[in-house]
């Protein structure tokens, strides 16, 4: 059995959004973040050294980083779903934003988070920080101009890695600003396995606003 070990209000919600979405059994180990520092648990550090989530485990093998974990579940469990053909151009760019998600997106969104609790003394680092924020923005919003999804006509893998970087744009009330990302996440948001991710994972401070 695929075991998620899953971190309140983190990036493993996304990881139980794709297997809800394929269907696959799996278990959930949850793990609460401290209440005061928001930091995970060391209990994590008996999963793996990093003490990150999320983290799945499976037949022995322990596997870290979102985008390895999407590729491993999709491989293994998917059944050719959420993924386009091998060698398809449509396969080129769902890898692309598999990579793309941590890899060059959420750096700029992480660094204003961090440096946002520093006041004055980030003021060097915030032209530079906005400057990439609104670059990285601005190119997956044109990505998805006159799309629903953002490889080929329908949901992929490639959506659910992506999706924390269009939450973290609701979330911040940003959607007018990039409304082709808005108007994604309030699709996908939708989706009934997206909802039972939701009801499973608990707390997540990214999800839709009621």
């Amino acid at each position: 059995m695929l075991t998620v070990h899953h971190l309140n209000d983190s990036r493993s919600q996304r990881i139980l959004w794709l297997l809800e979405e394929l269907g696959v059994p799996y278990e959930i180990k949850h793990y609460a973040r401290d209440a005061t520092t928001r930091l995970a648990p060391p209990e994590l550090v008996a999963v793996h050294r990093l003490g990150k989530s999320p983290v799945v485990t499976e037949d022995g093998h322990t596997i870290i980083e979102s985008g390895a974990i999407i590729d491993y579940i999709v491989r293994k469990h998917g059944g050719g779903q959420l993924v386009p053909a091998a060698g398809s151009a449509d396969y080129e760019s769902w890898n692309q934003w598999l990579h793309y998600a941590e890899g060059s997106a959420m750096l700029p969104l992480m660094l204003a988070m961090y440096t946002g609790r520093l006041g004055e003394a980030a003021a060097p680092l915030k032209p530079r920080i906005d400057s990439e924020t609104a670059n990285h923005l601005g190119y997956v919003d044109a990505s998805l101009a006159g799309r629903d999804w953002l490889v080929g006509d329908a949901l992929s893998a490639a959506d659910i890695q992506m999706s924390f970087v269009g939450e973290i744009v609701k979330s911040t009330g940003r959607g007018g600003e990039y409304p082709n990302i808005a108007a994604w996440v309030d699709r996908f948001q939708a989706r009934p396995a997206y909802k039972t991710a939701l009801a499973k994972g608990g707390p997540y401070n990214m999800g839709p606003k009621t």
